[in-house]
């Protein structure tokens, strides 16, 4: 769980975790990109009074170190066999969630990923919908429908604790989830949907990706997976340079309108 600000939420958060029911043992790695908030004593709090407090491993960095820096922080200090995430402001809403994805990533060897559906929080709304961020995918999917666009929710992931290192291209990334899906898949294995909403997606004014113009992003890191899978997966990346020419064009096409428009009311 990496968080940043997140006063309004964290509690909210950590909960949803500390109220799951497994048999296998839990280690919740909060990190605390040097928030200038009360998360520090929200986290304390839990860890002292919640009878699963024990579970936590809350780490505050004395200064502020970034969102990819902190998120590769945080996934260097899982120990597990299995890392599911869930950042500070997104919250689980299922106490058989992490039980549901282990039972069957322990059955089905060839799945290197998990996830489920979500449905969405609008802050702004206060209303909770369904996911309309993501397009649908069959249950078992793979690298190739993935390398099309990204369709799991952050707070809905599960992965086996696999991956040795972080190639070097992740800490240039602008987000770190994507690539990181991208990376556990590189060598085959499948991803399982499990159709069931079990966690809560939340879209606000101070999130780190839902309120910002996400297309100069996923163009960089449509251009970091392209380098990438140059070599090593030739179909993998044709859909992602592919997908990034559309996404460019659609760009320049829209800036080309604005200017016409502009030009017109000269």
């Amino acid at each position: 769980m990496i968080t940043y600000a997140h006063e309004k939420y964290i509690e909210e958060a950590i909960l949803s975790v500390l109220n799951q029911e497994t048999k296998h043992d839990v280690e919740i790695i909060i990190a605390d990109d040097s928030s200038p908030d009360s998360t520090k004593i929200i986290v304390e709090d839990l860890i002292q009074n919640h009878e699963n407090g024990h579970w936590i491993k809350y780490h505050r960095h004395d200064n502020n170190k970034g969102m990819i820096d902190n998120f590769v922080w945080a996934l260097q200090q899982c120990k597990g066999k299995y890392i599911a995430l869930c950042e500070g402001d997104d919250y689980w809403t299922d106490p058989l969630k992490l039980q549901k994805q282990i039972d069957f990533m322990e059955q089905n060897k060839k799945y290197s990923i998990c996830f489920h559906t979500v449905r969405i929080k609008l802050e702004k709304e206060d209303e909770i919908v369904d996911d309309f961020l993501t397009r649908n995918v069959n249950e078992t999917s793979n690298i190739y429908e993935l390398a099309k666009q990204n369709f799991i929710h952050t707070p809905s992931v599960l992965f086996r604790n696999e991956l040795e290192g972080y190639p070097e291209q992740f800490l240039e990334a602008p987000i770190g989830d994507y690539i990181l899906y991208m990376f556990l898949l590189r060598n085959g294995n499948l991803i399982k949907k499990i159709e069931k909403a079990m966690a809560v997606y939340r879209v606000h004014d101070k999130g780190m990706w839902s309120n910002k113009d996400k297309t100069p992003s996923i163009i960089q890191y449509l251009d970091i997976l392209v380098k990438y899978f140059e070599n090593k997966d030739k179909k993998v990346m044709k859909i992602l340079k592919e997908r990034k020419e559309k996404i460019t064009r659609g760009q320049k096409l829209h800036f080309k309108v604005i200017r016409k428009f502009r030009n017109l009311l000269k």
